[in-house]
């Protein structure tokens, strides 16, 4: 399973190892400030004052400009960045399959990081089968917001460190925009389907919008410095960080965008949600998917728990993937 999983990683050959920085020019626009003028002491600081006003952190005005056509939907994302290209949210809508409808359901689907457009769509369409509309949203940096000097969304998670926090906070809000979308068009019932780091995207939405009732978390983990760090498709980000910064102060300037965070504000309005991770992990490592799990124990929130007997990219692979899509499609037909 470890030789398969690796062969399948290290099948890209266009990683690039990108210099470190702290990235101070990208806290500009964040709705929290601190008066330090050590980077590293800024964004510790940025980091508790996010954690501590998470609401305000993660607020946004919802897009006015909302354009539907031949089953696309886009949107400007609320949050904006230098490139024109990111700043136009592009997603796809599979509407459900009208001799299934069972009332006015929809959820919304985050890929995983580096995602091609083609992906996750037989995904979506299975969703739809089902009497449940889906709309696959396009991350930050990917598909057709990539900017043209990119080959990978390497600006969504990198060794610029307050550049990835932007490029999270981003996609929450624009996740959480779809949902202002789906509620205009009538829909009632919401939910969502996260995989890999769509997971933690999803993951931060929902602990921040009481309006997603239904979760599915496919691939999980509480610290998002320990997946960049330990994990083997982030091998050439630690490259880039690993002369810079140990382990415990990555996760002190990363602490806003990890989910552990944010357990009691998840488990504080009622949902139901599905935690899959797979044994032979080597990109999110099992232990932090195992703590993620024993969090929401703790706290009491209904769920339920699926482990796969593969790895984090052998998951996508036959048999694995016809599984998976059988626990996701009958977990939401079920609970959404």
């Amino acid at each position: 399973m470890t030789a398969w999983e690796n062969s399948l990683a290290f099948r890209s050959t266009d990683r690039v190892v990108r210099p470190f920085d702290w990235g101070i020019e990208w806290t500009r626009d964040w709705p929290v400030t601190s008066s330090a003028t050590d980077p590293e002491e800024k964004l510790i600081e940025l980091n508790q004052l996010a954690i501590a006003n998470s609401e305000q952190f993660f607020a946004y005005k919802p897009p006015s400009n909302f354009r539907f056509a031949d089953n696309e939907l886009q949107f400007t994302s609320a949050v904006n960045t230098p490139y024109a290209e990111n700043n136009l949210v592009k997603n796809r809508y599979f509407p459900a399959k009208p001799r299934f409808k069972r009332g006015k359901k929809a959820v919304v689907l985050l890929p995983h990081w580096n995602s091609q457009p083609s992906q996750h769509v037989a995904l979506c369409q299975m969703i739809a089968e089902l009497g449940i509309s889906c709309i696959r949203l396009s991350l930050p940096y990917h598909d057709g917001r990539m900017p043209p000097e990119l080959s990978r969304a390497d600006y969504a998670v990198s060794a610029n460190i307050a550049r990835t926090i932007d490029a999270t906070r981003q996609a929450v809000i624009d996740v959480r925009s779809c949902f202002d979308w789906l509620q205009d068009q009538g829909y009632e019932d919401l939910g969502l389907v996260g995989t890999s780091l769509g997971s933690c995207y999803g993951f931060l939405a929902s602990a921040h919008d009481k309006r997603i009732g239904v979760n599915v978390f496919n691939h999980c983990s509480t610290q998002f410095s320990d997946v960049v760090w330990s994990g083997l498709s982030t091998r050439h980000i630690r490259e880039g960080i690993e002369p810079e910064i140990t382990l415990d102060r990555l996760r002190a300037v990363w602490d806003c965008v990890s989910p552990i965070h944010y357990m009691d504000r998840f488990a504080a309005s009622p949902k139901k949600s599905f935690f899959l991770y797979a044994t032979y992990d080597t990109t999110f490592p099992v232990r932090f998917s195992k703590d993620i799990v024993e969090q929401i124990r703790r706290r009491g929130v209904h769920h339920k728990l699926v482990v796969m007997p593969c790895g984090h990219y052998t998951l996508g692979e036959s048999p694995f993937k016809f599984a998976v899509g059988y626990h996701i499609g009958n977990f939401l037909k079920r609970n959404l």
